[in-house]
Parts: structure tokens; C-alpha cells; sequence
């Protein structure tokens, strides 16, 4: 929506210059409204970029009322706008530059976010996918509390994302509800029953896996009506005992 409006203001202060440069134009070619004969459209553009923005050099000035009131309304009308575009724009690259800097996601990346996977937390399963869902092409971000991690992940080339889990308005921010998967792998029991409850509230659908270490958080997550619970070290021991039956 902020883009919408600045790109709204930003033609205003296009076709303010053009209507003020015609306008220029058409008085400078009069004898008696500028210091001097302004020739050239480009010139007009000129006398109206820098006096709008207020710079103002004075090589072209005007002398009479006319071209006085001219500049009076082109000033009045043009600063505004002008400095909204400029200060609006500065602080679009500013807030991208501290994205990027902090680790956390931008306004147009969660624009992008559809029909993704996410995965929450860096433990060994999500540590185990990302390099399975990076070699398959698969379209997915990494998030988590812990910087370091997030700040390894992007320098490897993953989309990894520094954010708070426990917040919902920053969990939010990452489209769950638009997402095609969710795999929580926290690391911590009490994170992975709260992160959970957090998602399956903001996300409204049945499209999340959680990794549950402990038959106790499995239990807890089954009692607030989680269904895809995978325990790796029950999924490992099952394995290794067809292995020895077979043998």
C-alpha cells in the first residue's frame, strides 16, 4: 500500500514539473519575466527541478509579477510533494538496508511468499531438509531466534530469515497461511508446544509437521489436537529393529 502511495505522489511530481518546465518555457521566451531568455525545454526543467527542491542556484530568476506568482505556486505546490517522494523513497532503501542487516525479512520477500515451505527452528531434521529441499529445487525459507544460525544459512545461500517465534505479528509476516508446508523443529520442548499452538492459530490449516524429541511433548501436542508429529529417535529405533529382524 506505502509503495502504491509514493508511486501516486511520485507521478504528481512528474507532471508538476512538466506543467511547471511548460510553463517556464512559455514565460521565459517573454522579454521582461526572467533575468534572462530561458531557450530550451531543458532549461525549463531545469529552473523547475531546482526550485522546487529549493536549491535555487540564481542564474535564472524571475522579475516580473507574473512569473514571480509562477514561482510562488510552483513552490508551494512542488516542496511538498517533492520532499514526501524524497523522504519516502530514503526511508524504502534505509529499511532495506536494516533488513538486510538484522537478518529479518523485507516487505516485497513476504510479498513473494506462496505456495512455500517453511521451516521453523534449525534442528537436526530441518538442518537434514534443507539441503534435501535445496537439491530438489524446492521453494523455502529457514526462520529462527538465534542469529548466528540465520546469519551461516544466508552466507550458504539459503533464504534465512532471523525472527522472533514467539511473536505472532512477526510469525504472520511469513504468509503461513499461505504456505504448502510447515515443519517445526525447535529444539526446545516448551518452544515446540508454544511455537506449535502459535502456528496452528495463525495458519487455520492442517499443512504442519511438528518434530517432537520426547514421547511427553508429543503427548502434549496430540492433546491440543496436533496430528503430524514425528518423533526421529521412535522413526530411527523402528529402523533399526526391521534391520535386525532381517538380518
Amino acid at each position: 500500500m506505502r509503495r502504491i502511495i509514493i508511486l501516486y505522489y511520485l507521478l504528481i511530481l512528474i507532471l508538476v514539473i512538466f506543467v511547471g518546465a511548460v510553463v517556464t518555457y512559455t514565460l521565459g521566451h517573454i522579454p521582461g519575466n526572467f533575468n534572462v531568455q530561458v531557450n530550451s525545454f531543458i532549461e525549463a526543467i531545469y529552473f523547475t527541478v531546482v526550485t522546487i527542491s529549493t536549491v535555487g542556484y540564481g542564474d535564472i530568476v524571475p522579475i516580473s509579477s507574473i512569473a514571480r506568482i509562477f514561482v510562488i505556486i510552483l513552490i508551494t505546490v512542488g516542496i511538498g510533494i517533492f520532499a514526501f517522494v524524497l523522504t519516502s523513497v530514503s526511508s524504502d532503501i534505509m529499511n532495506k538496508r536494516l533488513e538486510s542487516l538484522t537478518g529479518r525479512i523485507s516487505r516485497t520477500e513476504r510479498r513473494l511468499l506462496r505456495n512455500h515451505i517453511v521451516l521453523i527452528g534449525y534442528g537436526p531434521t530441518n538442518a537434514t531438509l534443507c539441503q534435501t529441499l535445496k537439491a530438489k529445487g524446492e521453494r523455502f525459507v529457514i526462520v529462527s531466534s538465534d542469529k548466528v544460525i540465520i546469519d551461516q544459512l544466508a552466507d550458504e545461500g539459503y533464504k534465512a530469515f532471523f525472527t522472533d517465534v514467539t511473536s505472532e505479528s512477526e510469525m504472520e509476516s511469513l504468509n503461513l497461511d499461505k504456505a504448502k508446508k510447515v515443519i517445526i523443529d525447535m529444539r526446545n520442548d516448551s518452544l515446540t508446544v508454544y511455537v506449535s499452538l502459535l502456528v496452528k492459530n495463525i495458519s487455520k490449516r492442517e499443512n504442519m509437521v511438528v518434530v517432537a524429541e520426547k514421547p511427553i511433548v508429543e503427548k502434549q501436542l496430540k492433546s491440543v489436537g496436533m496430528e503430524n508429529i514425528i518423533n526421529p529417535g521412535e522413526i530411527a529405533a523402528s529402523y533399526i529393529m526391521k534391520k535386525m529382524s532381517s538380518d
